[in-house]
């Protein structure tokens, strides 16, 4: 995992404007929507959406994380990972993180969400701005085994109050597209 981690920041996270070829429509507007990703699948699963927790906990960064967060590489902040579930199935991978001293000089308690979702206090909080969506096929090494898979898209971006960036990657299960009815291609 460390040479892929090395490459990451070389990997592959585009922003639309560079993104080629260019994905279906119907993914791209599942990729760049920039509204709560949360509220969307509570619609798609007509409110049957669960949010189940994976890992919480300090680590050391990825580097393609710090260099997203303007972090010294190897930088330790907390990491949340959960699956986003539609009917109790895994729809998303989503993977969050911010630094440790950001997160301490905040107050905001990352570590007290349970099965709450990130996402919809993000959007709530009218303070945080939200950065531009990138994209990229996640690398399969970074996923949990259940789901691994090659060429899954994930966006991430960066949410900003203050001091206190939160960096949030979202990966697309084959199991959303088939509740979205779309159907993606591989590249």
């Amino acid at each position: 995992m460390q040479h892929t981690e090395r490459l990451s920041p070389l990997a592959l996270w585009l922003p639309q404007s560079r993104l080629t070829p260019q994905p279906d429509m119907s993914v791209l507007d599942w990729l760049f929507d920039d509204g709560s990703l949360t509220r969307r699948l509570v619609q798609l699963t007509n409110d049957a959406f669960s949010v189940t927790p994976l890992f919480e906990g300090w680590q050391a960064l990825r580097a393609d994380e710090c260099l997203a967060l303007d972090l010294a590489e190897g930088t330790e902040g907390w990491v949340r990972e959960v699956y986003l579930r539609g009917h109790g199935q895994a729809l998303v991978f989503a993977r969050s993180v911010a630094s440790r001293s950001a997160l301490q000089g905040d107050g905001l308690h990352m570590d007290e969400l349970g099965s709450r979702s990130l996402g919809e206090l993000l959007f709530c909080d009218r303070a945080f701005q939200r950065q531009a969506i990138e994209v990229c096929h996640y690398p399969q090494e970074w996923l949990p085994n259940e789901v691994r898979a090659p060429e899954l898209w994930g966006r991430r971006s960066r949410f900003d109050r203050g001091a206190l960036s939160i960096l949030v990657a979202e990966i697309f299960l084959p199991s959303l597209w088939n509740a979205a009815g779309v159907q993606p291609e591989s590249r």
